[in-house]
């Protein structure tokens, strides 16, 4: 499964640490921003984790 010549997976590995870095700097106030875009991030996390996840058992 690949969008050009890159991985879904590799995609969705990347855009989790970008989100796990996002989290992190506005849940220790590096970056301040409201409740809301905290919350909202962090279900895209879960969301992109739980398919970056998945396709990763259903390829191997």
């Amino acid at each position: 499964m690949t969008i050009g010549s890159l991985s879904i997976i590799l995609i969705l590995g990347i855009v989790n640490f970008v989100l796990v870095l996002f989290q992190l700097s506005t849940g220790l106030r590096w970056i301040k921003v409201p409740f809301g875009v905290h919350r909202k991030t962090g279900i895209a996390f879960f969301i992109t984790a739980s398919v970056h996840g998945l396709l990763g058992l259903i390829v191997s």
